[in-house]
């Protein structure tokens, strides 16, 4: 069997859309007195307008993937790395590493990365070479390590603390996930390469944990 671990890093849509963001916020009612008013033009609305256009990162027709981390595996070995550059070229290059792939295997990767992965590839015309199932309640041909350790329940436990649970290094430190974007616009890409492999390395252990092999 091939299994293709992965994990997607994303970043806002360009920052041209801010100005549609800003115009469909509204303000609050109580802004009667001038110096709330003023509050409100130069601290809160901006800072509103940031955070909505902070969270376009998480939404498939308007963010964007800056990379995707993987490891290949199958009985020969494996192989990993970090796929990089202009989105419809990662997606490329993604479809044409999945071919052969027998199971996808991620941490929350049905809600949220392969998702996210097949609506920006219709948003770029680019069709998949895997028809994926998003059914719950399955472990193939997509092993959600998330889902499977809750046992499909309500509660939703983060990559590191179950990692540490099973007595595995958190591969969390000072960069997150809701930093990426900040260390993308810093130029700082090879640590966000870094930090996405870092949460592929932690997603396959566990996953070895959770089936038994380790």
């Amino acid at each position: 069997m091939i299994k293709l671990f992965l994990d997607i890093e994303t970043i806002p849509a360009d920052e041209s859309i801010k100005a549609g963001l800003e115009s469909g916020i509204r303000p609050p009612r109580n802004l009667s007195r001038p110096e709330t008013l003023e509050r409100w033009e130069t601290e809160d609305k901006p800072e509103k307008v940031e955070d909505t256009f902070r969270k376009t990162a998480l939404r498939g027709h308007q963010g964007r993937i800056l990379c995707i981390g993987y490891i290949k595996e199958s009985g020969k070995g494996f192989t990993e790395d970090v796929i990089t550059g202009l989105e419809p070229s990662i997606l490329r290059y993604f479809w044409d590493l999945a071919t052969d792939v027998d199971l996808f295997v991620g941490f929350n990767v049905l809600g949220f990365d392969l998702r996210f992965i097949m609506q920006r590839s219709v948003v770029h015309g680019i069709s998949p070479t895997k028809r994926l199932s998003f059914a719950r309640y399955r472990s193939e041909p997509v092993y959600d390590v998330m889902q499977e350790w809750e046992c499909w329940g309500r509660e939703y436990i983060k990559l590191g603390a179950l990692a540490e649970a099973l007595g595995l290094e958190s591969p969390k430190g000072e960069l997150d996930g809701s930093k990426v974007y900040d260390y993308y616009q810093d130029g700082r890409l090879e640590e966000v390469y870094r930090y996405c492999m870092e949460d592929v390395r932690t997603t396959r252990a566990i996953y070895r944990k959770m089936t038994f092999q380790d």
